[in-house]
């Protein structure tokens, strides 16, 4: 019994690994010997993946569930980072510098598993293949351009263009111009993260389905009309 669960999650560490861009490009052999390092963290859904001011000491790349990445200002205001899903990862900044610490938490959404490697057995990898470090670099820069349009958008723009942009960004691509995105996040965190409030969010999802711009679907989905019609008010 214990030797089917080890090799399970021998291959479920495999798995995880070969969904994250930053190894997915190396041989099979090298992602399988990555995932030899890989740990298994189990978390049940609102159950603490780290809190802000305990030791960054491991790259965690969520293998299924969804995480939360939220940060509490003084005042104890919460703020939305980014939710991670299953191939996304957190942890990346603690590779390049030890004795680093988390600035922000994550939280469990739902059931979740993590795989869970060290600095230690990283910072081998990323001698052994120069690539990896490239791939981190640049997943960094595009989270640092996020967080710039992010605080931008929360600055200048009213709640009704950055709800617009939301949606249009969350558009999958070969949609036609009358697509349906699924928030990826409940309108709680979705206020959160644009800066405002869940009651702000539901009055402007209203007042925009009364203009025929879209239409609010059960399960977290929104029907937008006319992508064109909806960008011109962002103008």
């Amino acid at each position: 019994m214990e030797q089917n669960q080890c090799s399970h999650h021998k291959q479920g560490h495999a798995e995880c690994i070969r969904s994250v861009p930053i190894f997915n490009h190396l041989e099979g052999s090298q992602m399988d010997l990555i995932a030899k390092s890989a740990k298994t963290l189990h978390l049940h859904k609102g159950e603490i993946l780290f809190r802000a001011g305990e030791e960054d000491d491991a790259l965690y790349i969520i293998n299924s569930g969804k995480v939360r990445i939220y940060h509490l200002s003084d005042s104890g205001k919460e703020q939305l980072v980014r939710i991670l899903n299953p191939g996304d990862f957190t942890g990346e900044l603690a590779i390049f510098q030890s004795g680093s610490i988390h600035g922000n938490y994550a939280e469990a959404l739902q059931n979740t598993s993590i795989c869970l490697i060290q600095r230690e057995d990283l910072q081998k990898y990323l001698v052994e293949y120069p690539q990896i470090s490239l791939k981190l670099l640049s997943e960094v820069t595009i989270r640092l351009m996020d967080s710039e349009k992010q605080t931008t958008q929360v600055a200048i723009e009213n709640v009704e263009v950055r709800i617009i942009s939301f949606l249009a960004e969350n558009v999958e691509k070969g949609n036609d111009n009358s697509p349906t995105v699924t928030l990826p996040m409940s309108k709680k965190d979705l206020a959160s993260y644009l800066g405002t409030t869940p009651e702000t969010i539901s009055r402007k999802f209203t007042t925009l389905e009364e203009r025929g711009l879209i239409k609010q679907l059960p399960k977290k989905k929104i029907k937008i009309m006319d992508l064109n019609q909806l960008l011109l008010h962002t103008k």
